[in-house]
């Protein structure tokens, strides 16, 4: 059997049309609830190697955005990551006060070099945060999130959405478009 390597124009050519059926559905794709999580006390990694306690970053006084991903993923993950990517383009200069975070479900394989190739490939700025860490912390987040599955291969779009320290979090299951982020985003910092 002959292997076809393909390259990075073929991945972005996939991604668009990944991410323009997303969002060419528009709202009613996902489904949005709020909620609350107790979330574990685990130190994981940056992609910079520097230990980073969740905790205290997901608890800080800013609104956060978070995800879960891996970077061998050839589904969602490309698509949830252009997503984050987008948003932040939506929101212009208001994304300065947004901190995105997207954590790894396959600690194994993402190290937190493997970490930052992967977010330069989405050109992720200095507010885009990636984590990795142990297999357990990793479990243990994805459980706190409802998120877990035993076989990464069969996780779901998900993004988590808190305006501010001691609110709880909008999930959106699903693909919830870069503009309909943004407008959550717009609507909870403005009440």
């Amino acid at each position: 059997m002959q292997r076809t390597r393909r390259g990075p124009a073929w991945i972005a050519g996939a991604i668009g049309v990944l991410l323009a059926g997303a969002t060419a559905k528009g709202e009613g794709e996902y489904s949005r609830s709020v909620r609350s999580y107790s979330l574990p006390d685990v130190t994981l990694v940056d992609r910079a190697d520097k230990p980073v306690q969740l905790r205290a970053l997901l608890e800080a006084d800013e609104p956060v955005m978070l995800n879960f991903i891996f970077t061998r993923c050839r589904g969602i993950c490309p698509v949830m990551s252009t997503i984050f990517s987008s948003v932040s383009k939506e929101l212009g200069p208001e994304a300065a006060k947004l901190r995105l975070i997207s954590i790894s479900i396959d600690p194994e394989t993402d190290t937190p070099k493997q970490l930052d190739v992967y977010a330069a490939r989405f050109g992720a700025g200095p507010r885009w945060t990636f984590l990795t860490g142990s297999a357990e912390d990793i479990v243990a987040v994805q459980r706190a999130f409802d998120t877990w599955r035993p076989d990464k291969m069969s996780h779901v779009p998900l993004t988590f959405f808190r305006p501010a320290r001691g609110e709880s979090w909008v999930r959106f299951e699903g693909f919830a478009s870069p503009k309909d982020l943004a407008q959550e985003y717009r609507r909870a910092v403005t009440r």
